[in-house]
C-alpha cells in the first residue's frame, strides 16, 4: 500500500498508509482539520543489502589491477634477486 502525504489547514503535514482504492481524506483523523493530499515525488530506487554491488555491477578493473600489482611485485622480486 502506498504512503500518502496530507497537508492540514494550519500548514502542518502528516503521512498515512492507504490502499489505492480508498478515497483521499477530507479531514485529519487526529485534529479534524480539513486536509489536502499532496503530490510527492516518490521514494526513488533503493538498493539494500551487501550482495547487489559485488555480484552484479562490480567493475572488472579491480581484478585486473590486482593481477597487475602481482606482476609488478614479481618484477621487483626479480630485480631484487638479480641484485643480490
Amino acid at each position: 500500500m502506498p504512503t500518502y502525504e496530507y497537508k492540514r489547514e494550519d500548514g502542518s503535514t502528516f503521512e498515512l498508509i492507504q490502499p489505492m482504492s480508498e478515497d483521499p481524506l477530507k479531514t485529519c483523523p487526529t485534529t479534524g482539520q480539513p486536509v489536502k493530499r499532496l503530490i510527492s515525488g516518490g521514494t526513488g530506487l533503493v538498493f539494500k543489502g551487501d550482495g547487489f554491488y559485488t555480484t552484479d555491477y562490480k567493475k572488472k578493473e579491480s581484478s585486473n589491477g590486482s593481477s597487475g600489482d602481482t606482476s609488478s611485485k614479481k618484477g621487483s622480486d626479480n630485480i631484487d634477486s638479480s641484485d643480490a
